[in-house]
């Protein structure tokens, strides 16, 4: 029965990476079904992004190379280009400029490959390598339970490197790696590519709860991180989730417990929503839908949930551009749609 059992387990994984081999990826590296399912494919999408001329490529990779973020001008001419569409293979250097990545980098004592040496420590003790955070979920839930029941550290922390701070941590990441963008190519199933995929994120996520342990870390962190990875190194993606997870002009205070910042964006929404839909304000009033339940989701993952890729990068680039502004208005350009 156990040979037989092994087999078919065997089969069914050898099908499994046949398909994933079969899959086709659109130009975002999302998977794609079959045309039958198209309609309910979370990500397909009916229009191409916007081709810029190669003379506005020209004008776009001058105005990056003496980009000055303090400059009126310089941020008008980027909101031109933002409108136009920003082509993908500049879209990573543009976010960099935004965000002020080098010069963030610049005045830290933080060291990013310091605090991964850090941190494999006490992976190392407690049998789990960065490369197979997933399948070490299980491990490290018995783990945290024989903690929670002996309120001690575990045998196989001998030298006392594994903390419960540390393992619930590294828990609570590897449960929303494997929710993160489950289609797309770069954390999609067991190929080496998805399974680098992931380690760059949990590394990205594990590195800022450690860089900011007053926030640590939040659901809805791990969406914001692999959008940065699809379009920067791994470095540059660890200093732009910094840098829009503590500029005040960005999601400071967004994650904090208290939820303030979150409760003043629904708020502005509602009077929004109030002024610019009547109606459906008071029929969502009248059968009790507060506005609370999906305006959180979209600001805590940064609209990373909206139907169509294309309109999520360009909702990227404004926020990037003019910070946390923007969201209310393209809210209500959601719900005009």
């Amino acid at each position: 029965m156990r040979r037989r059992s092994s087999s078919s387990s065997s089969r069914r994984s050898s099908t499994v990476r046949r398909r994933s081999e079969n899959l086709r990826f659109d130009e975002f590296g999302f998977a794609v079904t079959k045309r039958k399912d198209r309609k309910l494919q979370h990500r397909c999408h009916d229009y191409s992004f916007p081709q810029l001329s190669s003379g506005r490529v020209t004008e776009l990779c001058e105005l990056l190379s003496y980009w000055n973020g303090a400059s009126f001008i310089c941020r008008s001419q980027m909101e031109r280009f933002i409108r136009m569409g920003i082509p993908p293979s500049l879209r990573g250097r543009v976010w960099k400029c935004l965000l002020g990545i080098d010069g963030l980098r610049e005045i830290s004592d933080f060291s990013y490959q310091t605090c991964l040496s850090e941190v494999r420590g006490p992976l190392v003790d407690l049998g789990v390598s960065e490369y197979g955070i997933l399948s070490a979920i299980a491990t490290l839930s018995d783990t945290q339970n024989d903690l929670d029941l002996n309120q001690q550290q575990p045998s196989s922390c001998s030298d006392a490197r594994c903390s419960v701070q540390d393992i619930t941590l590294f828990r609570q990441i590897a449960l929303d790696l494997q929710r993160s963008f489950p289609t797309h190519r770069s954390l999609m199933g067991d190929s080496p590519e998805a399974i680098e995929g992931q380690a760059k994120l949990f590394r990205v996520l594990i590195a800022y709860a450690k860089y900011n342990p007053q926030v640590g870390y939040s659901q809805g962190m791990s969406y914001i991180a692999a959008v940065l990875l699809m379009q920067l190194g791994e470095e540059e993606a660890f200093w732009a989730l910094t840098a829009l997870l503590d500029k005040p002009k960005y999601l400071s205070e967004l994650f904090d417990l208290s939820l303030t910042k979150v409760q003043h964006q629904v708020k502005v929404f509602d009077q929004f929503l109030k002024h610019r839909k009547p109606r459906l304000t008071q029929h969502m009033e009248s059968v009790g839908v507060l506005s609370v339940h999906f305006v959180m989701p979209w600001l805590l993952t940064l609209f990373t949930s909206l139907p169509c890729w294309d309109s999520v990068l360009a909702v990227w680039d404004l926020i990037i551009l003019h910070g946390t502004n923007t969201p209310t208005h393209m809210h209500m350009e959601q719900k005009d749609c």
